[in-house]
């Protein structure tokens, strides 16, 4: 018998029985629903936190001034490590396989627009800043090279900096006084998605070349120094190299983490990705568990239906059928129960996830446009593709135990079955 005949014998039976198939296939439908929901929610969230960390910035890396905790070069532990005018062009130079490396100093400035004053976490930054900590402009430009040699008295604000002293007017064009000094307002960065910061996110944080802090605090040396791997594999290789650097600059013992704390943000995200994969490998353990369910609905089925074609099974071996071929004539005819089933399944759950609103997880906290940052349920391939080795394996293993009890049958004692 080939395959064709055992899918039209099997589409057969279950039309003889609609009501018993009907009611097993919708534990199929319903377990495949389930698996398909669950593992599109658990994608979301991990992606969600994944993307709110990484509003940090596109694989960057921070290291700041410590105290040493070994002794080196003749001095003992303890000694504060202080960033120094000219470290940021030593590590540049000597470390080719950075693609930006960028000064940082973090500090309050007192922001006066008209007669209002705002005191405003701010950062001075050197040119590639921006593009290793995605500050993407809505509004003006960002920095360009002049800004830095011209000493420019020119500042960014991030949107909610920008709300809080401007109370909505637009800023592009704009002076300020910052601590009695004039900047204009050349830019205004996108509202972005962003969990992790340093001294505050982005959004309520003001930025000004580096250069002009020389006029603001009179200081030319930075507060930290962020950088980034040519490629995120190079992370922990970057890292040495940088506090290598560092450490001959400084003396100290470049193996001396505590004199100069990282951040690796590289690091995080990846532990970011676990948790999103140890998620949806859990809520896909609780959908196959469900669909499990529906399988037992098979098993039943397909073992009453050996019960109710013994004498059938006993004509098939008495005309020489083998116990191979009833074994897999019944597994076949429980696959085609278990995946028409689950071609239900699959259509019914891409539109039940599409009819499941985006349920809030950034966007209030935010205020995004258009649901960025929520849970949005979309079966992708990827989870369709998991959903159906589910099912399979389902599939077999409810119906293997009824079709090798049909292939066990003594074919004398199935004849005489009534």
């Amino acid at each position: 018998m080939n395959l064709s005949e055992i899918v039209r014998q099997s589409i057969e039976s279950l039309l003889r029985n609609r009501l018993r198939s009907g009611l097993t296939m919708l534990g199929i439908v319903w377990g495949l629903v389930t698996v398909v929901l669950l593992l599109s929610y658990g994608k979301s969230v991990g992606q969600g936190v994944l993307n709110g960390f990484l509003g940090i910035g596109n694989n960057v890396i921070m290291i700041w001034g410590g105290q040493t905790s070994m002794q080196a070069g003749g001095e003992r532990s303890g000694k504060r490590i202080k960033f120094l005018d000219g470290d940021v062009e030593a590590v540049r130079e000597a470390v080719p396989f950075l693609t930006a490396v960028s000064a940082e100093t973090d500090d309050g400035f007192s922001f006066k627009y008209g007669p209002k004053v705002v005191n405003i976490q701010s950062k001075a930054v050197d040119l590639p800043y921006g593009g290793m900590r995605k500050l993407n402009i809505a509004e003006g430009r960002y920095f360009e090279p002049a800004d830095f040699t011209d000493h420019r008295h020119v500042v960014i604000f991030g949107p909610h900096a920008a709300q809080k002293l401007f109370n909505g007017l637009p800023p592009v064009g704009e002076s300020v006084q910052i601590e009695g000094h004039s900047f204009q307002v050349i830019g205004v960065l996108q509202t972005k998605i962003q969990d992790s910061s340093n001294n505050g996110p982005d959004n309520e944080n003001a930025f000004v070349p580096f250069s002009t802090m020389r006029d603001l605090r009179n200081q030319r040396d930075p507060n930290s120094i962020v950088f980034q791997p040519s490629s995120p594999e190079l992370h922990i290789k970057a890292i040495q190299a940088v506090r290598s650097v560092l450490a001959d600059r400084h003396h100290f013992n470049p193996k001396d983490e505590k004199a100069v704390p990282t951040w690796d943000t590289i690091e995080d995200s990846a532990e970011m990705t676990q948790f999103g994969t140890a998620l949806e490998l859990i809520l896909g353990i609780i959908g196959a568990m469900t669909l499990g369910v529906g399988g037992v609905g098979v098993m039943n089925i397909m073992l009453v239906s050996v019960t109710e074609r013994t004498r059938e099974i006993g004509l098939l071996k008495a005309l020489g059928a083998r116990r191979r071929d009833i074994l897999s004539q019944f597994l076949l005819e429980s696959l085609t129960l278990t995946f028409i089933a689950g071609a239900v399944g699959m259509i019914v759950a891409i539109a039940v996830a599409y009819l499941i609103p985006p349920m809030p997880l950034y966007s209030d906290i935010y205020k995004t446009a258009n649901h960025e940052g929520d849970i949005i349920l979309r079966a992708s391939p990827t989870i369709m593709l998991i959903s159906f080795l589910i099912l399979a394996l389902v599939g077999i293993v409810s119906g293997f135990l009824p079709a090798l009890r049909a292939a066990r049958m003594d074919p004398v004692v199935a004849l005489r079955h009534e």
